[in-house]
């Protein structure tokens, strides 16, 4: 079987905010932008990687979704505690300087972690936790 990753879906409670995060603080195009207001679903992703997309999409929008799914998925995206990705890098002290000058919502500067890896975190916008490690 040839199975590949395609597209992740993260939440945003501000498609402008998202945008500028991804786009601007990250560095990754923009591939779709369709909906208007809050009901936009943004396609981002780095730009030498154009098989893998990250999908901005507004939250508990899903007709299968109950009111009171909705008050948690909204509580959680107020926690930082509903979403998150990883990303990679070759050059994360590099990454972090970035996203330390710009205004990222820092949450943890490059570490050495018990399980092996190095990596820093930060919230975008929507307070999705973005982890992103050291390659190699």
């Amino acid at each position: 079987m040839d199975i590949t990753i395609h597209a992740s879906f993260l939440p945003h409670d501000d498609p402008d905010a998202s945008l500028a995060f991804y786009r601007d603080t990250l560095g990754f195009e923009v591939r779709n932008d369709v909906g208007r207001g809050t009901m936009r679903w943004i396609t981002v992703g780095p730009a030498d990687q154009p098989g893998i997309s990250i999908v901005l999409h507004p939250p508990a929008v899903d007709p299968g979704i109950t009111d009171d799914e909705r008050r948690t998925i909204t509580e959680m995206m107020a926690k930082g505690t509903y979403a998150g990705i990883l990303l990679a890098t070759k050059d994360l002290d590099g990454a972090f300087e970035r996203l330390q000058a710009s205004d990222a919502d820092i949450v943890q500067e490059p570490t050495d972690q018990p399980y092996g890896v190095r990596d820093c975190a930060v919230r975008d916008a929507a307070g999705n936790l973005i982890r992103i490690q050291q390659l190699g």
